[in-house]
């Protein structure tokens, strides 16, 4: 009896791991995708007036990200996104990061997504750049481990950089006020790219584009290898 006990758990063991080996990838797909999905909601929720889910949301992804408001995507109000003057002046005259990233928005502003524009990049790319690569893996070789890690660099860079400006304090640090761009380029752009972190700006670009060379990457390197994994097994 207790043999035939063993041999049926075993026999289930190996039916689920026959599962995942064939459906890994599906899973992958529903599972990321409901992570990835789910900031765009808060606002939405607080939109239609549920304010308890939204702010549920909220929290949850407050666990995983800053969302300072001005580094934010603001859905369903007058702009797609705010600069820190217009943040303090909504909310409180601060600069401290723990007040700052409670404001959520307002009806007239509009609700912001749970994730900081970074975050949303980074984390939507690979999903985005993962349903591609499911459809042309035929066609792509591995990624070699080398320019993984050149691809990676620019995200860890700019984050790295950015936490490092933030230690002057939140709209103070230098890359803030990007002089140092501005001397490199002879000041030949308008100020609003430079300093601020608003939509259309470097720090803004620079949060876009090396999130999703960074989500290349992840899934150009390791998603080869996790199939052939699977495989083998």
């Amino acid at each position: 009896m207790a043999n035939a006990v063993v041999a049926a758990r075993a026999g289930a063991r190996r039916a689920e791991g026959d599962w995942l080996a064939l459906h890994w990838f599906e899973a992958f797909a529903v599972a990321y995708g409901l992570w990835v999905l789910l900031p765009w909601l808060a606002p939405v929720f607080m939109h239609l007036g549920w304010e308890g889910a939204g702010r549920g949301l909220y929290a949850l992804y407050s666990v995983f990200c800053h969302q300072l408001p001005e580094r934010s995507y603001f859905l369903f109000g007058q702009q797609a996104a705010y600069s820190l003057d217009a943040i303090q002046a909504a909310w409180q005259d601060t600069a401290n990061p723990l007040i700052l990233r409670k404001f959520v928005g307002t009806e007239p502003m509009g609700w912001k997504v749970a994730w900081s524009d970074r975050m949303i990049s980074f984390y939507s790319s690979v999903w985005l750049i993962a349903l591609g690569w499911r459809a042309l893996r035929r066609r792509i070789r591995p990624l070699p481990w080398w320019a993984f890690v050149l691809l990676l660099i620019p995200l860890m860079l700019d984050g790295v950089t950015h936490a490092i400006s933030d230690l002057s304090g939140i709209g103070l640090g230098f890359r803030d006020s990007n002089s140092w761009l501005a001397l490199l380029t002879g000041e030949m752009l308008p100020n609003w790219f430079y300093s601020g972190d608003g939509l259309g700006s470097f720090n803004s670009w620079a949060r876009l584009v090396t999130g999703v060379l960074g989500g290349l990457g992840i899934v150009w390197f390791v998603f080869p290898h996790t199939e052939r994994a699977f495989e083998q097994e």
